[in-house]
């Protein structure tokens, strides 16, 4: 597999017509007082994109994030962006961290250090990763997809050949939100090469088998399939649309850098530990680095594909068949509706499950610190 070195390197025609666009936003009008009740928060957006335009400096965050290694390479055919981070320590264990949705691969860019330079962070050396954080096709610098077809089940297929093309026969693989799923996947196609899956999340579309044969459903696990329902539909509308009218929000976001903020920035204060305060967990510019990288790489559309080809091909067991290698999960006390662990041992050989003691659905953004010490401590014993 040939890679090729990657910096980051956004046009200032980019910048200004960006810059333009938020000098002349038409904004729509809102009821006083509902704050983020039906939607995003209109006085927090307007102060938010008056930041953009004025103060956020996106060479700063450019320069940071090229500080990164990043490669692109060809995998069947579709290029891919990843971070290629090489631990410090006497043998770091390959370790392939997936992002999700509305994130990318800068979500891992505090938790990377802690993972491959563990001793200057508090850890042992022993503990040392090698860390491969690749983008999903669709989203940042991984193109999109040119076909139908590319669900979280292929793009494990995808990170399992780059894995190869890299030279690793064996590593544990991380993920919440889609990344969740990649993992799933990549744990059960590949068990002879896995060591270990990590999640901190688990896909809502997960489900065991169900049926006269198998166990019956206990009351925690009723509670938690009435407790998702209840969400759904409170809080599922962008996973329905995304799922199956894409193309038409896509018209809308990819043409307004507003319209794109509005709608991540919700998903950032509903589903982090902030108290109802987007930024009592993430600073304007670490929301506007997220925001804007989606604007420059006008990868807004192609980022929803991954919820329709999920719905066409869900997280799904049937009887017998088991995710065979170790499972470790860290449950944030503001992480989406959760399964009982029982829900999870149908399917998974569950080795550690840790109630965390803060953060949400961001957790390597929210709690780095906190999830770096969790991995160590579920992949110590099953490294060589």
């Amino acid at each position: 597999m040939d890679t090729q070195p990657f910096r980051i390197a956004i046009g200032d025609d980019a910048l200004r017509d960006l810059r333009e666009r938020l000098s002349r936003v038409r904004w729509p009008a809102t009821l006083p007082g509902t704050g983020w009740t039906e939607g995003t928060d209109s006085d927090f957006l307007k102060r938010l994109v008056t930041y953009w335009r004025d103060r956020f400096d996106w060479r700063a965050q450019e320069a940071r994030l090229n500080t990164l290694p990043q490669f692109m390479a060809e995998v069947e055919g579709q290029q891919i962006h990843f971070v290629h981070q090489r631990g410090i320590g006497p043998r770091p264990l390959p370790l392939l961290i997936t992002h999700g949705w509305p994130g990318s691969f800068i979500e891992m860019a505090e938790i990377i250090p802690l993972l491959t330079e563990p001793e200057k962070h508090g850890g042992d050396a022993k503990d040392a990763f090698d860390v491969i954080v690749p983008s999903l096709p669709g989203y940042a610098f991984s193109p999109a997809p040119s076909k139908p077809g590319t669900g979280p089940a292929h793009v494990a297929r995808l990170w399992a050949k780059l894995m190869e093309g890299l030279g690793q026969d064996r590593y544990g693989v991380q993920g919440g939100d889609w990344g969740a799923s990649v993992s799933t996947w990549l744990a059960y196609q590949q068990p002879a090469r896995v060591a270990g899956v990590h999640l901190n999340f688990i896909p809502g579309s997960f489900r065991p088998p169900l049926g006269p044969t198998e166990a019956p459903i206990s009351a925690e696990e009723e509670e938690f399939l009435a407790r998702g329902r209840v969400w759904a539909d409170a809080e599922g509308a962008y996973g329905h649309i995304q799922g199956t009218k894409p193309q038409t929000l896509a018209f809308g976001l990819n043409d307004s850098p507003v319209g794109l903020a509005a709608w991540i920035v919700e998903k950032f204060q509903a589903w982090s530990d902030c108290a109802g305060h987007v930024e009592q967990a993430f600073s304007m510019d670490a929301l506007l680095t997220g925001i804007s990288l989606y604007w420059y790489t006008g990868t807004i559309g192609s980022s929803f594909r991954m919820y329709l080809e999920n719905r066409r091909s869900p997280v799904r067991f049937e009887s017998g068949q088991r995710v065979a290698v170790p499972l470790g999960v860290a449950q944030f006390p503001h992480e989406l509706p959760m399964p009982p662990r029982s829900w999870v041992e149908r399917v998974f050989d569950v080795q550690r499950w840790t109630r965390m003691p803060r953060g949400g659905h961001f957790a390597a953004m929210e709690a780095p610190q906190d999830l770096a010490e969790e991995l160590r401590a579920f992949f110590r014993p099953l490294r060589r």
